[in-house]
């Protein structure tokens, strides 16, 4: 990689540790008490404090990131695993290294990292977030739900909207209806802008037989995210409630973008055979 490149990666791996809430790396690092202070905490901990086996750890971990977007997932676990080695109480590292596992199919590696890391960080939102992200995704919904509500009581955490998102994706996973609507209903206040948001309301209000509000989200859908990047189930859900209300132009309109993008899935062939109220 040229001198160039690198400082362009090292940029975007910045804004990844940002996204990704990765940067807190000083965690503990303070002294027990304030230079000349009175007041018995210890200051706040900034780079400087970083020993040189956790600065060394930083950099690693700037990789791992860096290769990790780049879907490098075994370059990117060995720049996680140097991380560690030179700073193992690193928790942001074993964060780091679930999410690699979780990429490459390692279930229990990637529950044994996110376990390690929230031992070591227990207040950390964005661990906690990705954790019931992960619980989420393998079956486990119910469980997750209350790492996200771990991350939401944290002040420290910067996109609130996004746990907020996946915890109303998960309540409804395990039909929990009302306590979905609550999460979303947050979280389209603090991002009302955000698809997912809006096709899980849609989902809420499509559950409860509201088909009028769950039409005025899918509407707005349509108007903030292009065709191409809604999933089948989201445009099939769009079919029904079309479907409900009667009206034919609408569901042909979301029918042609289900085939046009997801033909071979199984919410095309659904719709294929009239399946509405599967």
């Amino acid at each position: 990689m040229t001198g160039f490149a690198q400082r362009r990666a090292r940029l975007r791996v910045n804004c990844a540790l940002a996204a990704l809430g990765l940067a807190a790396l000083l965690a503990g690092c303070a002294s027990p008490g304030g230079a000349g202070g009175t007041s018995g905490k210890a200051d706040l901990p900034t780079l400087s404090d970083a020993t040189a086996a956790q600065k060394r750890a930083q950099i690693r971990m700037q990789l791992a990131v860096g290769y990790y977007e780049q879907n490098q997932l075994a370059v990117a676990l060995d720049e996680v695993k140097k991380a560690i080695a030179a700073d193992p109480d690193y928790a942001d590292a074993y964060g780091m290294r679930a999410l690699i596992y979780m990429g490459l199919g390692e279930t229990v590696l990637a529950d044994d990292n996110f376990k390690r890391a929230l031992q070591l960080a227990p207040n950390n939102p964005d661990i906690a977030n990705n954790y019931g992200s992960f619980l989420c995704q393998n079956g486990r919904a119910a469980e997750s739900l209350r790492w996200f509500d771990a991350a939401l009581a944290s002040r420290q955490y910067a996109s609130p909207a996004k746990a907020l998102n996946n915890a109303g994706s998960c309540a409804l996973k395990v039909k929990d209806v009302d306590r979905a609507e609550k999460y979303l209903l947050q979280a389209l206040q603090r991002a009302p802008d955000q698809p997912s948001t809006n096709a899980n309301l849609a989902r809420v209000y499509y559950e409860r037989g509201d088909v009028s509000r769950a039409n005025f989200f899918i509407t707005r859908l349509g108007k903030i995210a292009r065709a191409d990047s809604l999933t089948a189930d989201v445009l099939w859900l769009a079919i029904k409630v079309q479907h409900k209300l009667g009206d034919q132009g609408a569901e042909q309109g979301w029918a042609t973008q289900l085939r046009r993008h997801h033909a071979a899935s199984p919410e095309y062939a659904a719709y294929q055979r009239g399946a509405f109220d599967e």
